[in-house]
């Protein structure tokens, strides 16, 4: 199984750099902003990587999205690997753990091989779709060309523990916070952002998705969460069965806002096998 449930999966847009505004000297003396060039690198080899995503081009080849540790999110041409007798036809999947190469330096880059490492048990049943999840999560929610190395790390962990059998709930939990915590969109959930005091366990909060945590009020919309639960969330403590159901209630509702409102195709597979 070689492609996500969602076909039309797109990169986020990349951030716009920052103009210079320093006189020519004072700059010559700050290291250099590396140039998209030097960043991407016009060949790469033995890099680990995991397929998120890939889709036909052309008659004979695909277009994979590459999780790599060290390069992030890396789009290639895998250029005949729909051919019956090419050796990426069998490695280009899903869940494998993979050790690639490229060249090029545009933004679509060409894949030169790709070898299979082994080492991970196979993602089955519901297992599998969680692992469909999570690839949907980083496609949707990481920016190309920008590198996540404890992502990286924490991805592979996660695929480890699913196919090992650990609650799915908790699992997911957990690399949700740590995706938005690399990209940089999680708020520290040990501190109210109105008072600047401690998070107290014995209060009830809601999550201002831009802010953080504040004490709840009558009219508000978003997920009531007790302290307790943030704090759990905070230290990846979810033995509580109130903080397991609250937890999973405050992250689809951040998650979703941070999508801006793009569905999730996966979550609804799991929301419906659960309602079986």
């Amino acid at each position: 199984m070689s492609t996500t449930p969602d076909a039309t999966l797109e990169a986020p847009p990349e951030a716009a750099p920052v103009a210079a505004v320093a006189p020519a000297a004072a700059a010559a003396k700050r290291p250099r902003a590396p140039s998209r060039e030097r960043t991407v690198g016009t060949k790469v080899a033995g890099q680990p990587a995991f397929v998120l995503h890939s889709y036909p081009y052309k008659e004979t080849s695909l277009i994979i999205d590459l999780f790599t540790r060290d390069f992030g999110r890396v789009a290639l041409i895998a250029k005949g690997a729909k051919r019956p007798h090419s050796q990426l036809r069998g490695v280009l999947q899903t869940f494998q753990p993979l050790s690639s190469s490229w060249v090029g330096k545009s933004e679509l880059r060409t894949l030169t091989d790709a070898e299979w490492v082994g080492g991970m048990l196979p993602l089955e049943k519901t297992a599998l779709l969680c692992g469909f999840y999570l690839n949907e999560l980083l496609v949707k929610l990481l920016a190309r060309d920008d590198a996540h190395p404890a992502l990286f790390d924490h991805y592979v962990s996660t695929l480890n523990q699913l196919a090992h059998n650990e609650p799915a709930s908790i699992v997911l939990r957990k690399f949700e916070r740590t995706l938005l915590k690399e990209t940089g969109v999680a708020a520290d959930f040990t501190r109210c952002v109105e008072t600047r005091r401690p998070v107290q366990a014995d209060v009830v909060y809601v999550v201002d998705p831009e802010r953080g945590p504040r004490p709840e009020r009558a009219a508000d919309p978003w997920p009531r969460v007790a302290g307790k639960t943030l704090l759990d969330m905070e230290c990846e403590n979810y033995e509580d069965a109130a903080t397991q159901a609250q937890s999973k209630q405050l992250m689809r509702f951040l998650v979703a806002h941070h999508l801006n409102g793009a569905p999730l195709n996966t979550r609804q597979i799991l929301i419906d096998l659960s309602q079986l």
